[in-house]
């Protein structure tokens, strides 16, 4: 271990210092190229853009620069839907970021239909390299990025869409506020723009007895519930202490 970019690490507030350093030493080339990707780190980079790749679920998700970051929490999101699949099915995955939640539920299921979309073309040609060969990525806004085909036949919607509030974005770890994008985080005045938007036009989407899994924060929860029963769906909220996490599942009452 080199204990020298350990204690520069912790010096700049990586809590896992021991471990980041492990995984620079491992990835660089060259000792310049160490001396590069430490750099970034301790300027405030986050580690996976650095090295390229996530551990998510398991998998090595890629992770471009300026793109979201999966994070462990989002487990939860995957493991609700892989819950919810079934081989064959038609799966959804909006808000995709670099595709990752797309890409463990089709490493758990096999033969889904998948289909994973983003705003951000950034986020689009990351997520195309990580689910090449395994869905279908596409660019727009939520819906309006989908096959019209696919309207009616969506059996899991899974999605993780930006949920902190505006306001709360400045209190975020320098890593994520400054080196993600503001479209991956920005969930409005209460952090809940985008899951409405999302759930309004869920119903339009769904397969007879479909559901849309949606992560969300804990003071947030049950007014995503409301949302989604609102807009006529069964609402569930599933926690995990363990993780930190909540999904709400709103599933059809059609069919």
């Amino acid at each position: 271990m080199d204990d020298e970019l350990v204690a520069r690490l912790r010096a700049a507030g990586c809590v896992f210092a021991e471990e980041e350093a492990a995984l620079l030493v491992a990835a660089a080339r060259t000792p310049a190229d160490l001396t590069s990707m430490a750099g970034r780190r301790v300027a405030g980079l986050p580690l996976e853009q650095i090295l390229g790749w996530a551990d998510f679920c398991g998998l090595r998700v890629a992770v471009d620069a300026g793109v979201f970051v999966p994070r462990g929490r989002t487990a939860l999101l995957v493991r609700e839907a892989v819950a919810r699949t079934v081989p064959g099915a038609v799966v959804v995955d909006l808000c995709c970021g670099s595709g990752a939640v797309g890409l463990a539920v089709a490493a758990a299921v096999a033969d889904i239909t998948l289909h994973a979309a983003d705003i951000d073309p950034v986020a689009v040609r990351c997520a195309r390299r990580n689910l090449h060969g395994i869905g279908s990525v596409h660019e727009g806004d939520l819906y309006a990025a989908l096959p019209t085909t696919l309207r009616g036949r969506v059996a899991v919607l899974v999605v993780n869409a930006p949920y902190v509030p505006t306001g709360a974005i400045a209190l975020m770890p320098p890593e994520a506020r400054d080196h993600e994008p503001a479209v991956a985080l920005d969930g409005g005045a209460d952090g809940l723009d985008v899951q409405r938007r999302v759930i309004a036009g869920a119903a339009r989407w769904l397969a007879p007895g479909g559901c849309v899994l949606i992560e969300t924060g804990a003071d947030q929860a049950r007014h995503t519930a409301s949302a989604m029963a609102a807009a006529g769906l069964a609402a569930e909220v599933v926690a995990c202490a363990e993780l930190q996490a909540h999904v709400v599942v709103g599933s059809s009452t059609s069919g």
